[in-house]
């Protein structure tokens, strides 16, 4: 690389892209009512609570996301596919998330909801594995590798289990979706130097593209 970027800008820059349309995708799904009387936002419940849920998931995924790539030091071929199927699998939430809120939170709308999240989920650890096999033990200790990847099997059990709750107690299956929101408000990995060994590989990066061109 001639132009001083890491490695994993371009990763990086396509992927923000991406949840950026996203969030747009369900901005624009949020319709307003006819009336002009605040009574009528009331029957919008279903809607405005399933909207504020799935943003905070993709706020969430999205700050996970970024902190697993400050680990990797290339853009291997296996961690470009699994952020490709993690993106593919996050992307689905616009579209169940309408669906839930036009169904009134049905019983198969949120199984399918769920059932997203744990493809999600599923997509994650395939990228958070590829990413933090990149890290050294330095910057990511075996006991922390151990925790990050406990928790997501937790959280895929979580989705599983409301996926198959949904189907009889829909009210039920959401609610075990939205218990998720509080084991992943704590990013994956802890954040603590990461902006230092980014800059770190950033500058070494620029040091070896310098070398290469003379």
């Amino acid at each position: 690389m001639t132009d001083g970027t890491t490695p994993t800008e371009r990763l990086t820059a396509f992927s923000d892209a991406v949840f950026a349309v996203i969030i747009t995708i369900m901005v624009l799904d949020l319709k307003p009512p006819a009336q002009a009387t605040l009574s009528a936002l009331l029957p919008l419940w279903p809607t405005a609570l399933s909207y504020a849920v799935s943003y905070l998931f993709v706020a969430i995924i999205w700050i996970n996301h970024h902190r697993l790539l400050l680990f990797a030091r290339g853009a291997t071929p296996k961690l470009i596919w699994w952020n490709f199927a993690h993106l593919f699998m996050t992307s689905l939430i616009p579209f169940s998330t309408a669906w839930i809120a036009d169904t009134k939170l049905a019983a198969d709308p949120v199984l399918f909801y769920a059932a997203v999240f744990v493809m999600v989920n599923i997509a994650f650890l395939g990228y958070q594995q590829e990413a933090l096999s990149q890290a050294s033990d330095s910057e990511v200790s075996p006991t922390i590798r151990r925790i990050t990847r406990v928790r997501a099997l937790i959280t895929l059990g979580i989705f599983v289990t409301a996926a198959f709750v949904a189907y009889w107690f829909p009210l039920v299956g959401f609610g075990l979706v939205c218990c998720v929101l509080l084991i992943y408000l704590r990013p994956q990995v802890p954040g603590e130097g990461l902006e230092r060994h980014a800059h770190r590989g950033h500058s070494k990066s620029i040091r070896d593209a310098k070398e290469e061109t003379l």
